[in-house]
Parts: structure tokens; sequence; C-alpha cells
């Protein structure tokens, strides 16, 4: 079923979205494993059964931005095909086989009164997500709120607005079938910005905690206007580090793949900093590489001399995520100017060093302080699937409660439990 506008009261109706969440919450606490798991199998099957609807919805998604002018990267996050949907169902079977966090206990001590203490998970309540044209970030979403005792609401932007609430009627569909509340899993039927603005104000009280998932406008709009605790990242500006001591072939590799896979994705590498000691051999090579497979490079005073399709780097291009095949390239004395740079241009987000020498790798995993740093691997496994956590709800970049990909154990807190046996205190 294509969304339908609202024709009530906006307020009205987020509110009643927000009370619905909440009240399905409540009945997540006491939902069993078995339960949430029989939802997966069913949205599996709903997804399927719906295969033809969702991609035909996404195909008028897809013309309409089209028509607006979207770029090529914007329109590679919008699509979705018959594997994206196998990759979607795929993901909701591997958080199904994951423990179930909710109950689990993180600790237990006994005092010396005789008071036995216990710390276990609990889910966060209600999770609301904000995102950009990526459909399959509904399905992500619903299955890992879920599978962590949350309700969700999404909020979709209007790009893809039609091909996530076709996913997620599937979602609801199978709730409805598990005999848990539709609720669970809500999308706001509306492309206007006043009922993003009223989310980030909580819903009157409605929602928990605020994630949102797209660009850097967005992101700092919701971390400027939320009145909610949010796990988001600003921007991904990722660096890979190509040391002396780097493997040359390996290094090659690994920087198209963070570069080229998927350029739009906010683990794409978008500087790549070379050893000076190998620049005059490795240089014109990774140029060369990067080139022939369609990316701009974008070249200091340093390294620009190497190959005749390079092009000048400005001042801004160390600040900037492209997302688009563009990429940045700099020469450094070594391991401590790299980390020099990160640390005034990375938005703590990912990054990566290529080398064979364990000092330089110690020295860089030790003084990089973003939420993931590689060693030998590409930035673009900064990802939640990639990570075994069932896909994610985001990259936090912040250094409260989350980190790294949201998962479902990062979609709880907890509670003490205090059992005794009448101790009162003095």
């Amino acid at each position: 079923m294509v969304y339908k506008k609202m024709n009530k009261d906006l307020s009205k109706a987020l509110n009643d979205i927000g009370l619905k969440a909440k009240s399905a919450s409540a009945i997540l606490n006491t939902v069993t494993s078995d339960k949430k798991n029989e939802f997966f199998d069913l949205a599996i099957s709903a997804i399927h059964e719906n295969t033809d609807e969702i991609l035909a919805v996404n195909q008028i998604d897809i013309k309409a931005a089209k028509d607006n002018g979207k770029d090529d990267a914007f329109i590679d996050r919008l699509a979705l095909d018959k594997a994206r949907l196998e990759g979607i169902c795929n993901t909701l079977n591997d958080i199904k086989s994951f423990e179930d966090p909710v109950g689990r206990e993180l600790a237990s001590w006994q005092r010396p009164n005789g008071l036995n203490i216990t710390r276990v998970a609990t889910p966060l309540g209600v999770i609301g997500l904000i995102f950009e044209s990526r459909p399959n970030v509904a399905a992500d979403a619903g299955g890992l709120c879920l599978k962590s005792g949350n309700a969700v609401i999404l909020r979709s932007g209007k790009d893809g607005l039609r091909s996530a609430t076709a996913i997620v009627n599937s979602l609801q569909n199978a709730l409805i079938s598990a005999n848990l509340p539709k609720e669970c899993i809500q999308i706001v039927p509306s492309e206007s910005r006043e009922a993003a603005t009223m989310m980030l104000e909580g819903l009157n009280g409605s929602i928990d905690v605020i994630v949102p998932r797209g660009g850097k406008s967005l992101v700092a709009e919701v971390e400027k206007s939320a009145k909610v605790p949010v796990f988001g990242h600003l921007e991904g500006i990722c660096h890979i580090y190509v040391d002396e001591y780097a493997d040359e072939e390996k290094a090659l590799a690994v920087c198209l793949n963070a570069k080229m896979r998927r350029t739009g994705i906010c683990g794409a590498v978008e500087t790549i900093l070379v050893n000076q000691k190998i620049a005059q051999t490795f240089v014109p090579k990774l140029v060369a590489l990067l080139s022939d497979a369609g990316c701009e490079v974008r070249c200091c005073e340093e390294t620009i001399i190497f190959d005749e399709r390079a092009v000048p780097a400005t001042s801004e291009d160390w600040s900037t995520e492209y997302l688009a095949p563009i990429v940045s390239l700099k020469s450094v004395l070594n391991v401590d100017e790299a980390i020099n740079h990160i640390e005034n241009f990375g938005t703590g987000h990912t990054e990566s060093i290529i080398s064979e020498n364990e000092q330089n790798q110690s020295r860089f995993t030790n003084s990089i302080d973003s939420a993931i740093v590689m060693i030998n691997a590409s930035t673009q496994f900064a990802d939640g699937g990639e990570f075994g956590l069932g896909g994610e709800i985001g990259i936090a970049t912040g250094k409260f409660h989350a980190r790294g990909p949201v998962g479902v154990d990062q979609l709880t807190s907890f509670k003490y439990i205090v059992s005794g046996n009448g101790q009162i205190r003095d």
C-alpha cells in the first residue's frame, strides 16, 4: 500500500503514534524470545510475498528523485532490487539468530549485609529514527528495535517514503500474524519537516532516544534541536594511512575498495594519507588505479606531480565528506603526522592504517580516538552487519552509552535488581 499523506491534524496524529508506541514498548517488555523470533520468520515471508509491490513503489521513488535532480550516489542509496531485498531478509534472519539481550545478567555481587545486587539489561523504550532516503533502514531498524524490546517510530525522507512505507507494511503484517502490536514498528506518513521537529521534541515524552541517519545537515539539525538523547554522527570523513611499511599490493586493493565499492556510504574513505618515503613509487600506482576506476583524485602539492590526471587539493578538501567518486590524497612525514592530520580533520568515525609494522599499528590504534580503528582493512567494513551485529540502527561517534555500530546490545540500558531478606539500613 502506497503511503497517504496525513489528512488530520499533524500534532494530534504524531502524539497518537507516540502513545501507541509507548504502549507497544510496554508489551514488548514481557514478550518471550520465541515470540520475537516468530516475527522475524513472518517478516521475511511477508517481504518475499510483497516483493513486486515494494519494487514497484521504489521505481516511483527513483523516478521522482531523478526528476528532482538527485545525483547517482543518492539514487544508489535509494534503489532497491531483488538482491537488495534478499539482503534485507538475510539481515533480519541474522538479527533473529542473536541472543535476546533483554533480561541478560550483566553483573552480580553480594554485599556484606547480605543484599544480592544484579545488573540486568533492559530496553530503552521508544526509539525515534529520522533517516534520509535509504529504505533498507526501515527494515534494519524495525528488526533491531524489536529484538531489543524497543518500539520504533520511523520518519523517512520524502524521496524514499513510498518504499520505506511498503517495507513497514510488510513488517506490520508480520507483527499482526505474530499476535504482537503492529505499533511496535510505525512510520510517520507525512513529508512535513514539522513531523521531524515534533519527534525531536519527544512527542510529549513518548520518545526516549533519537537516532539520525543521513547527511551532515540532517544530523547537525537533529543534534542541535533534539530535546531527548541522540545517537548519531555528524559526518564520516574516514581516513586511510598508508605506512612506509605497507604491503603495496594490499594497500592498493584496500584503498580502491574503501573508496569505490560504494562511494555514498559513511564508511567510504575520503582522505588517503601516504608516507612520504614511499610516495614516489606508491602514489603513481594509486592515482592510476583510482582514476581508471572513475575516481577524481585531489592531491597535495607533494603528490600532484606524479600523475597528470590528479587535480590540486584545496584546504577545504581535508574536511570534506564527498560521498562521491572523489578522494583527497596527502603526503605525510610519518605515522605521527598522519595521526595529527586525523585529529585535526577527522570526525571520529573510522580510520585505517595499512602497515606490516606492529609498533606503528599500535601507535596508530592507541592514538586515534575514533569509534572504529582498523588495521590492514577497508573502511567499508564499518558496518553493523560486517561486525556480526546483524545490521545497525546507525553509527554513533559520541562517547556516551553507545559508540560505533549501534546493534541490539547498544539498544539496551540496564537496571539493578536488589534482593534481600528483610535488611534495613542503619
